[in-house]
This record gives C-alpha cells, sequence and structure tokens, in this order.
C-alpha cells in the first residue's frame, strides 16, 4: 500500500484548514467527539486513503512541555488498549518523539485532572480523535500515525467558555460566546491568554501539515523500488 491518499482526521474546522496545506492530503472532520471522528475516518477509507494520519491540537499532560510543541506519538492508549503508529509512517513526520497519547472521551479542562492523567497514564498529551481513527486503521489494514500540537499546557485550566461555545462542527458559536461572556465577563483574560497559546499551536501545525510532502516523496519512492508497506 502506497502513501498517494492521506487521510488526515481533525476536529475542528481551524484545524482542518491548516491541514489542508498537506500535500496529498484528503481532510476529514469529526467535530470533536469520538463518533465523529470514526465517522469521518470511514469516509476518507472509503474514498480512498492509502494511511491515516490524526491531526490537530491535543491538551498537554506532560508538565514539561509548552504550548506549541508538535508532538509525534508512537502510540495511543484508546479504551483499555494500545494502538501503535505505523513506524514508517510516524518516522516521516516533523516533530518531538513521544512514547504515548491518551485518547479522551471529553476535553480535559482542569490542571489537577491533567495532573492526574500524567500520573496514571505516563501520557504526554490527550485529544479526542486519535483513538478512533487507530482504531479505524486497524480494522481497515492501513498505516497509522498521529501529529499533534501542544494547545493548552499541563498547568492551564481552561475557561469553560472555550468548550461551552463549541458547536456540534467544532466550531466557536459567535452568539453562544457572546451570551456566555455576557455573564461571565472574567473569562475574557482567560480567553485571551489561551488565544496566544492556540496561535502557537497552529503555528506548529502550519510547519508539520506543510512537512507532510515527506510522505508523497516517500511513496514515490516506494513505488520505484516496488516496496509494498
Amino acid at each position: 500500500m502506497i502513501w498517494n491518499r492521506i487521510g488526515l482526521v481533525v476536529g475542528m474546522q481551524s484545524e482542518a484548514r491548516i491541514a489542508k496545506r498537506a500535500r496529498n492530503g484528503v481532510v476529514g472532520i469529526g467535530g470533536g467527539l469520538s463518533a465523529g471522528a470514526r465517522q469521518a475516518a470511514e469516509r476518507l477509507v472509503d474514498e480512498g486513503a492509502t494511511a491515516l494520519i490524526s491531526f490537530g491540537l491535543a491538551g498537554g499532560l506532560d508538565p514539561a512541555l509548552m504550548p506549541g510543541a508538535l508532538l509525534v506519538p508512537a502510540s495511543v492508549l484508546f479504551d483499555g488498549r494500545r494502538f501503535h503508529a505505523h513506524p514508517r509512517t510516524m518516522n516521516a513526520l516533523s516533530g518531538l518523539r513521544v512514547r504515548t497519547l491518551l485518547a479522551g472521551e471529553a476535553i480535559v479542562g482542569t490542571a489537577a485532572e491533567k495532573a492526574r492523567l500524567w500520573h496514571e497514564t505516563g501520557a504526554s498529551a490527550v485529544d479526542l480523535e486519535s483513538g478512533v481513527v487507530a482504531e479505524v486503521a486497524e480494522e481497515r489494514g492501513l498505516p497509522f500515525a498521529m501529529l499533534r500540537a501542544v494547545c493548552d499546557s499541563a498547568t492551564r485550566d481552561l475557561p469553560p467558555a472555550a468548550v461551552e461555545a463549541l458547536d456540534s462542527q467544532g466550531r466557536v458559536a459567535p452568539m453562544k460566546m457572546a451570551v456566555i461572556l455576557a455573564r461571565h465577563p472574567h473569562q475574557i483574560l482567560q480567553l485571551i491568554g489561551l488565544g496566544r497559546d492556540a496561535a502557537r499551536a497552529r503555528k506548529a501545525l502550519v510547519g508539520g501539515a506543510e512537512n507532510l510532502g515527506r510522505l508523497g516523496r516517500a511513496a514515490a519512492g516506494d513505488a520505484h523500488l516496488g516496496v509494498l508497506l
């Protein structure tokens, strides 16, 4: 199987815009839910994706990781199982190699909960898509890898508005955000700080997406040599 059509599964529209910078890439949006990520991954495979990459932002669990750290995890913990990234696919990605990513069922919003998960699992970061994307890749017999940028550090509490104002497609709903901030104006400064961190993470993702052209070049080399993955 050749890396000639990479399926990138993301959670939010903002991540999708960045993922589209990848060469040979097609993008599916899960909307921040495991069920949506599964549907997106399955659709990409049905449409001809020959490899799956879980791409986007993540919450930091390792206190040493700062916002903007670009991670290439070797495995993901999901529903009591450990799924390993495909070695050659993983090695073609740029970023900091870490052992474990945690697949969460919901956004981890407090520093205390992040500390608990770091202690219990040793995972460097947490996201909502990677577990089901790994599962779909295994079911369909496809290479799988992850490329995730830390958005909120392990020591940051997320302002509730950052979660409550999202719609089903992972987009910020302006009217919903306005209502929340009118009721809780103290969250504005927290959101500004989170926005700065998110900008660092998005910048890292842009570089990671543009570097995905290496997968296309690797595919061409494999096709020339007759090597199947």
